[in-house]
């Protein structure tokens, strides 16, 4: 049997998808492939593969152990996806990236959750055969999509309208979010009942956090910041939701978006080109917040175009669902086992 020991502190901080991702690729690990792969979790024992999900200093100084077998990182982000998350000094911002990187080049291979960081990632000089693309996938049983009359009871459940439409939004608090946008369509449409969950997992270090805290403080009316929430409350909002709208202004893969196809909700995103090498299509997209302002009133009025979206949504998710992404990770851990034997 294959012996996988995952380093993470993911689950650390409430609120990111990083850690999302990685308890979905747990939970595939040992319900599904338990047969083939024997996981740990932050064991500094003697592994066949070695899988990095985090960049903390103590996992970067466990490389040099001969022990960890085949070391695998797990790219969630670059520097230039940080832009507009964190406030740091520059010198610290400097030298935070630079053991990004760093981190990165020890690998002996690194997996991406999106096709188009492929070039991002060789242009820091990682040759193009050390990269897999594996995508994100979300579990139906931590996301179902519930039937219509538990969808109405969770709106008496969470004290939402049962006869307004609800737009709901998850992710940090941050610039980088486009909760600003977010603020803005709910004032733009008051009929409208929208909510957002999470919060400032970094606290004060987040980008522009006085400037969101005094807008969670004194929300506009029909705005609910819920803060951070734990998964299966994120599901219950989905299901309770009739649309999904995030819009962000850089992504990787958000886990947030397969959880609203998982929910079998629509999804309203701004139009990234990311987007297009694994979801493109299956989603309605604007550029900015007049587009984002039609979007939502056609999703209001018009029920075909609704229901597409619907559609498309529980479509989307079948594609990405741990029965098709398990054949996937098993291969993977496999061929890399091979390797290091």
């Amino acid at each position: 049997m294959i012996q996988i020991n995952m380093f993470s502190s993911a689950d650390k901080v409430a609120g990111q998808g990083v850690g999302s991702a990685y308890l979905e690729l747990i939970r595939l690990l040992r319900e599904r492939l338990s047969d083939q792969f024997e996981v740990t979790i932050n064991h500094w024992g003697r592994a066949d593969v070695t899988h990095y999900h985090t960049i903390d200093p103590q996992f970067f100084l466990s490389t040099f152990s001969k022990k960890r077998g085949r070391k695998i990182g797990y790219v969630h982000f670059l520097p230039e996806t940080i832009e507009g998350s964190l406030q740091l000094p520059g010198f610290a911002k400097k030298v935070f990236y630079a053991y990004m990187i760093k981190f990165y080049k020890r690998m002996d291979h690194l997996v991406v959750v999106n096709p188009s960081f492929i070039p991002k990632i060789m242009a820091y000089g990682i040759p193009r055969e050390k990269i897999s693309y594996i995508p994100n996938f979300v579990s139906p049983v931590a996301f179902p999509n519930r039937d219509a009359a538990t969808k109405k009871a969770l709106r008496q459940q969470y004290q939402v309208p049962a006869d307004r439409f609800v737009v709901f939004g998850s992710g940090q608090v941050q610039q980088r979010k486009g909760v600003d946008d977010f603020v803005k369509l709910a004032q733009q449409n008051p009929q409208v009942q929208f909510i957002w969950a999470g919060g400032f997992s970094f606290g004060k270090m987040t980008d522009g956090y006085d400037r969101f805290k005094k807008i969670i403080d004194n929300p506009p009316a029909n705005l609910r910041f819920t803060g951070i929430v734990q998964r299966a409350e994120i599901a219950d909002y989905l299901n309770l939701a009739d649309l999904f709208f995030l819009p962000s202004y850089d992504e990787l893969f958000p886990m947030s978006v397969l959880e609203a196809f998982s929910c079998g909700t629509p999804v309203l995103l701004r139009n990234l080109t990311l987007y297009e090498a694994i979801i493109a299509g299956a989603y309605a997209g604007a550029d900015d917040l007049a587009g984002f302002n039609v979007a939502l009133r056609q999703f209001e009025t018009d029920p075909d175009f609704y229901e597409r979206y619907r559609q498309l949504a529980v479509s989307t998710a079948h594609e990405y669902s741990p029965e098709h992404l398990a054949a996937i990770w098993s291969q993977f851990y496999q061929d890399q086992a091979r390797v290091s034997r």
